[in-house]
């Protein structure tokens, strides 16, 4: 049963349609993909990044793949590829996250919706061969095979030496995040925290969200500055990102960033696209205004954990012009940077595949640790048949222990038990299964990696909480969603 999971995750199967895309705005992407006068379209590839199976682990390294004479880049559009150049499935491999760092500083990113920065014309990142790149990236694995893939970054680029490089105004990244200054700056959107229509916004509607620190969504401007450009990021679940300014105890807000889901489940996996403010859109910021980057997500169908609200800044001290936002309101109007991604289109959801664990008998009773060893969770797994595909039976008030064997070194594969909806067995996509189980229970990623930076919760032992009432609970692992398992709580 387990190869049959295995093969049902590998099948292209529930392929839906995609010729018919709606735009928002009923705008067609802000990238024409035209070239600006005197850029050169140039394509560099990073790799080989050989894939261990199972694999979620965060690396930092050099990056030598880049133009040799200065200049200015104008357009950067990433991609996640095999050595023959295709895209494989965001359900077997999915590119959680690139960052471009340019002298230790994060410059242009990249996450599964893979938007394209695409700047206004005269403007451009300023690049020297002298700079430092390094690459961070964290590449997922979602299967149990082996892969190799390349990290790809399309350029327009404008040699310094070229005339129209002497029109050209330099920018940088300001980076905005939620959870500003952490290596792995993520956070749990849940369903408990939901406010109005089912929606949560972080940090806004999560009480205590920094704690005594400072706000880490925050960013003080230490110069008079222009914002050209801006696109938000966010994981499966979120809406939109937005930016605010504040200025003598007033707020207002300068752009949102919002997800066009072609997903037809709704806002509930990869396949969006975020939208970027049209080409004359500029903003001027004093030195002092306080910026905060805001995320918005739906938890209205399942919670959502280690998430995201990412909203990096094209900015330049030069005199640019722009809109001062707290004199006169601000143009909003958004526009996605490219249209549906075909490797999005295994949806997941069609007809189950592994039995229904709510009409299967009991399971063992006095034992209640269950491992988790070759990607199979060793009692109550789905794919499992007889004695050891019945769920494990506790009494109201214990606790099922699950150990991840899979954690050590040699294999340093990261487990979940992630509650979902029962019965939980339909085929696997990138919108099933979901963390949408009765009551909401997580383990986080059971593993070891550097603290602090990486998805691992550095335990390898997890126990269900107790206070279960009695029912069957499903749940899943969402580092590896073909993983699913049943515990059993009786009366």
């Amino acid at each position: 049963m387990l190869r049959a999971a295995l093969l049902a995750v590998l099948a292209c199967a529930l392929l839906l349609p995609t010729s018919a895309q709606a735009w928002p705005n009923k705008q067609p992407p802000i990238d024409s993909g035209k070239l600006a006068p005197g850029a050169k379209r140039i394509t560099y590839r990073f790799g080989p990044i050989h894939i261990t199976p199972g694999q979620n682990t965060i690396e930092i390294k050099p990056l030598t793949q880049r133009p040799k004479v200065p200049g200015y880049i104008t357009r950067f559009k990433p991609d996640l590829v095999r050595a023959d150049g295709t895209t494989p499935r965001v359900d077997v491999l999915h590119l959680h996250h690139g960052v471009w760092l340019v002298d230790s500083q994060p410059t242009f990113a990249a996450g599964e919706e893979k938007s394209i920065v695409s700047l206004p014309r005269g403007f451009g990142f300023k690049y020297t061969p002298k700079q430092t790149w390094l690459m961070n990236y964290m590449v997922h694995n979602l299967i149990t095979a082996p892969d190799t893939v390349y990290l790809t970054w399309e350029i327009d680029f404008i040699p310094a030496a070229s005339p129209a490089a002497k029109r050209m105004t330099s920018v940088s990244t300001q980076w905005m995040d939620a959870e500003g200054g952490k290596a792995y700056p993520v956070f749990d959107a849940l369903r408990k925290d939901a406010g109005a229509k089912g929606k949560m916004t972080y940090p806004d509607d999560v009480p205590n969200a920094y704690g005594r620190g400072p706000k880490r969504n925050e960013w003080v401007a230490d110069r008079d500055l222009t914002i050209v450009q801006t696109i938000g990021h966010l994981h499966p679940g979120g809406l939109e990102t937005y930016l605010t300014a504040r200025r003598n105890g007033r707020t207002v807000r300068l752009f949102t960033s919002k997800a066009h889901y072609w997903e037809p489940a709704g806002a509930v996996s990869w396949d969006a696209a975020m939208t970027a403010p049209p080409k004359s859109w500029k903003v001027r910021i004093k030195k002092g205004d306080v910026l905060a980057v805001h995320g918005v997500y739906d938890v209205s169908k399942a919670s959502w954990y280690e998430s995201m609200a990412i909203m990096p800044l094209a900015v330049t001290a030069k005199p640019a012009g722009g809109t001062d936002p707290f004199a006169r309101k601000v143009d909003r109007k958004g526009f996605i940077t490219h249209g549906h991604l075909p490797e999005n289109n295994n949806h997941g959801g069609g007809p189950p595949t592994l039995p229904d664990m709510t009409k299967v008998l009991d399971g063992p009773v006095a034992d209640t640790r269950v491992t988790i060893e070759s990607y199979v969770y060793g009692q109550g797994s789905m794919s499992l048949s007889g004695m050891p595909g019945r769920p494990p039976v506790v009494k109201r008030g214990q606790a099922v222990t699950f150990v991840n064997k899979d954690a050590k070194p040699s294999k340093n594969a990261f487990h979940t038990i992630t509650a979902c909806k029962a019965p939980c067995n339909k085929s696997t996509g990138i919108a099933y299964p979901l963390a949408d189980g009765p009551v909401d229970f997580d383990s986080g990623e059971l593993g070891f990696g550097p603290r602090g930076f990486t998805a691992a919760a550095n335990v390898d032992t997890w126990s269900t909480p107790k206070n279960l009432p009695p029912g069957t609970y499903t749940y899943f692992c969402r580092v590896h969603p073909f993983m699913r398992g049943a515990f059993r709580v009786s009366s």
